[in-house]
């Protein structure tokens, strides 16, 4: 319960993009989802793109979250104001006991079975560099979704590659 009440948050990806499509959001509730990021005592990077600094030490302790790209808005959103609650209808989302499973795939090899970082990031430490990469997540049921190609052979490290895959 203390991580679902109050969390350092790192991605909440809004599937109706309010933010980007100027709708008045204060009248409407959003489906979205968020990702747990360090630890439960507020560990881990604390920093952030508005350039505030360190916000637990600053006295806000673990109740703040960071946005997705169509919520940060270029940092036009730095400061709002935004009220999260679980939607106990989605249980299926972050359950204890959850196994993902993640893979790589360079143009030029086999499937290579990922290892979780921390968090929601996950490495492989094969030589990938010049090829194009895909890469495959199965869930605890079962359920299996492949990005093919998500990056291209000029693909490099901290950049960001999107994929339209997913479970839902």
């Amino acid at each position: 319960m203390e991580k679902q009440t109050a969390v350092a948050l790192v991605l909440l990806s809004v599937l109706c993009g309010i933010a980007s499509h100027g709708v008045d959001a204060q009248y409407y509730w959003t489906t979205a989802t968020a990702t747990f990021y360090g630890g439960g005592d507020g560990s881990g990077t604390m920093g952030g793109a508005c350039g505030y600094g360190n916000l637990y030490s600053s006295g806000y302790g673990i109740n703040n979250a960071a946005l997705s790209t169509a919520l940060f808005n270029d940092g036009a959103m730095c400061g709002a104001c935004y009220t999260l609650y679980c939607d106990t209808g989605r249980s299926r989302m972050c359950k204890p006991g959850t196994q993902i499973t993640m893979w790589i795939k360079g143009s030029n090899t086999n499937w290579l079975a990922m290892s979780r970082n921390w968090g929601a990031n996950w490495q492989s430490n094969a030589f990938l560099n010049g090829q194009r990469l895909s890469f495959r997540v199965r869930l605890d049921d079962g359920r299996e979704a492949t990005a093919s190609d998500v990056a291209p052979s000029n693909w490099w490290f901290g950049a960001t590659y999107n994929s339209w895959v997913n479970f839902y």
